[in-house]
């Protein structure tokens, strides 16, 4: 009896299924969902392969960072730079171990994806998307480096400190944006013909100026504490501000991709007025903040709070179209101000060593520099772009210690030296243009060797033109501080330099 059941309910599920054949498939969602979900049941069979592909990707990242960074460090230099030629070394250009899409890379000339197919049971069928997947984490976790970057710098900066130096600085930092980036933007367009929103981007690249590395220069020849000291480190303050505001503005006009006058005019007020209104709510709210986190007694209750704040900031600038790292570093110049900072950047220090060496290094390996290769004719703009570039990064910067009046015994040249080197904050600019895909490969090369450049220049010729300070002022012509200023000084800034070193 049962198996005569049985007989009879398979013709009727047999019928069943012959009728639901004959009508249209999209009358059935259910059944044209069919293909995808097994297709996502086999893409989540991989998930350990990307995962092992990610791991591998990390081991690689992290021992071209260091090895970089350590050579660097022993010869004096920034190690932000050896981070970022580890990254040459192993990416597209050099040894093809960590390649991406986005530098011309593919799966089949990635060392790494050869080494998971040898070691692992990876298909063939599944190497590319494998490919796909580690690209996009990696991707992702350099974005959330230079998220975490930006915050740190914030922590770093002093907003009182840059009212103090005062009108002096400001004059330094405005030259120091304008003259650069107006000049860079005008040569590509009307030179070299590039569009204008690549070339505004470029042009963006060449305002900001490394306030870490210039004051670890400052501070190992003395002078930090005297009055070119003071300028600089006030000037690169506000030029990092600047730059962060233009960097948010011309992001989003490359997400846009045309330039309009209202956009632009949105754009700039909107990061504008969120900037300052971060900072105005967040004086009004910083008190709550402290004793918000006195309150907490859970582990990690300072750090994971300030990140909630952070990544709060970071989701309003991308939701009124500006970039990430915006909210990020008015996230950490309010935290600033908080009796909380101290503490809270020797805690965002371990994460910071963990994400951002993600972010140079990966700007490294999709940096292509066959497109530079001189034997090419195809390539020689680009070589004469570059060195257009760095021409203008140099004078750009150079002529800011000039337009100061009224002392004639600063050493001028050695302020417009000082505001050269480009460091960490020119590297946020090609990371985000190469992300955004707006620059081109030959663009984006000639950024990384202005960065570089401008960078590796600057400590050597600010030694050469600052004067041992052990020497008396009127010899060398310029004015050391008198004891009562130097400490003031000194009391005043102590936060603010240990910030700027450690950074």
């Amino acid at each position: 009896m049962y198996i005569k059941e049985l007989m009879i309910t398979q013709l009727s599920i047999e019928k069943i299924v012959g009728i639901i054949s004959l009508i249209p498939s999209f009358s059935f969602p259910v059944f044209s969902q069919t293909m995808p979900l097994l297709a996502t049941t086999t893409e989540a069979a991989s998930a350990p392969l990307v995962l092992a592909g990610v791991l591998l990707s990390l081991v690689i990242i992290y021992f071209a960072s260091e090895i970089g960074a350590e050579i660097c460090n022993r010869l004096n230099l920034p190690e932000v730079l050896g981070q970022l030629l580890g990254g040459v070394v192993i990416g597209i250009s050099a040894l093809h171990l960590l390649v991406f899409v986005e530098g011309g890379g593919d799966s089949i000339n990635s060392l790494l994806m050869t080494f998971l197919q040898t070691t692992t049971d990876l298909s063939p069928d599944s190497l590319e998307a494998t490919f796909q997947s580690q690209n996009e984490v990696i991707s992702i976790l350099a974005e959330l480096g230079s998220i975490i970057l930006l915050f740190e710098i914030g922590l770093g900066s002093d907003l009182k400190e840059l009212l103090r130096v005062g009108f002096q600085s400001a004059i330094v930092a405005i030259v120091g944006v304008i003259i650069p980036f107006m000049g860079g933007t005008c040569g590509l367009i009307y030179l070299f013909g590039v569009p204008t929103v690549p070339a505004i981007f470029a042009g963006a690249a060449l305002s900001a100026t490394s306030i870490g590395i210039t004051a670890k220069v400052l501070a190992e020849l003395q002078y930090l504490n005297r009055t070119e000291g003071q300028i600089i480190i006030g000037a690169a303050v506000l030029d990092d501000i600047i730059g962060i505001i233009i960097l948010a503005v011309v992001g989003s006009l490359a997400k846009i991709g045309n330039i309009e006058m209202t956009n632009v005019f949105y754009l700039v007020t909107s990061a504008a007025a969120f900037l300052i209104g971060a900072i105005l709510l967040g004086r009004f709210l910083s008190p709550y903040f402290t004793g918000l986190v006195n309150t907490l007694k859970s582990r990690g209750q300072l750090l994971l709070s300030s990140l909630i704040f952070a990544f709060i900031l970071s989701y309003i600038a991308t939701a009124i179209h500006l970039e990430a790292i915006l909210g990020a570093f008015a996230a950490g110049l309010l935290l600033a101000e908080t009796q909380k900072c101290r503490e809270l950047k020797r805690q965002v220090i371990a994460l910071a060593d963990m994400l951002v060496p993600i972010f140079f290094v990966v700007i490294g390996a999709k940096t292509d520099l066959s497109v530079m290769n001189p034997a090419v004719p195809s390539n020689r703009e680009g070589l004469i772009v570059a060195a257009f570039l760095i021409l203008v990064a140099i004078l750009g910067k150079v002529i800011t210690g000039f337009t100061l009046f009224g002392q004639p015994q600063l050493n001028r040249l050695a302020i417009g030296i000082g505001m050269i080197p480009r460091g960490e904050v020119g590297l946020v600019f090609a990371g985000v243009g190469a992300a955004s895909g707006i620059l081109s490969a030959s663009l984006q090369v000639a950024i990384v060797m202005m960065v570089i450049l401008t960078t590796f220049l600057a400590p050597p010729w600010l030694q050469a033109v600052l004067p041992s300070p052990a020497k008396d002022s009127a010899e060398t012509g310029t004015p050391l501080l008198d004891n009562d200023k130097t400490a003031r000084f000194t009391v005043e800034q102590n936060s603010v330099v240990e910030n700027v070193l450690e950074s």
